[in-house]
């Protein structure tokens, strides 16, 4: 029987490549519970529609024809968005929009019927706490702002992306306060969860690591 596995942690802390990593290892699927974010930021800023604007949000939210693929591609309205979604400008816009109840209540419904048979891998702000609260496995995945931008500037750089290292630097500490004080599902580690400092640490230890909490929680 497949479980569901939550990580949740702040920006470019490698949630999400962890969790693809882990998704592949033991063929579950990863969905990107933040991508779906930014998703609904990209919308709304391509529909002019304001980020505080709640009730357009949400009513954008049940018209959006999103598809989450199982290889991490994000499709928005037949639409492959994926890189688009990782701009700066997106990952504020997501920040924003993640603080209005409704945009949080509609995409959290729609995750957990999505992980309702088990198999799933979620990272996000408030999946051990909100999405996956009975999850067997929780992690919170944390690193320094510095090395966070840093990787940021480099996975950006490779995608062909302008990347200004304090700029970068900026928007994650000020991302940080936004997602940690929100009044709605704030970033905060589960009571259960295992916390892991990646500041230090390479890919392939961390993902060591995370194997290793895995088969420990599943008895292996």
């Amino acid at each position: 029987m497949k479980i569901n596995i939550a990580i949740d942690g702040p920006s470019a802390a490698g949630k999400s490549t962890i969790a693809d990593l882990v998704a592949k290892k033991l063929g579950y699927t990863h969905l990107d519970t933040g991508a779906m974010y930014r998703a609904v930021a990209y919308s709304a800023l391509n529909k002019n529609i304001p980020f505080e604007d709640e009730e357009k949000i949400v009513e954008m939210i049940h018209e959006m024809d999103l598809d989450m693929l199982p290889d991490g591609r994000v499709i928005l309205d037949k639409e492959d968005i994926s890189e688009k979604i990782r701009e700066n400008e997106i990952s504020m816009g997501a920040s924003n929009v993640s603080k209005l109840e409704g945009c949080r209540k509609a995409l959290v419904e729609m995750q957990q019927k999505i992980c309702a048979n088990g198999g799933y891998i979620l990272d996000g702000r408030d999946i051990g706490t909100v999405v996956l609260k009975d999850a067997p496995v929780k992690l919170y995945m944390t690193a320094s702002a510095e090395s966070r931008a840093q990787r940021r500037v480099l996975q950006n750089m490779e995608k062909g992306i302008e990347a200004d290292y304090q700029a970068i630097l900026e928007d994650i500490i000020k991302r940080d306060y936004q997602d940690m004080h929100r009044e709605f599902s704030p970033l905060t580690k589960a009571e259960d969860a295992i916390e892991i400092d990646t500041s230090n640490e390479s890919l392939s230890q961390t993902f060591e690591r995370v194997m290793k909490i895995i088969k420990e929680k599943l008895g292996e």
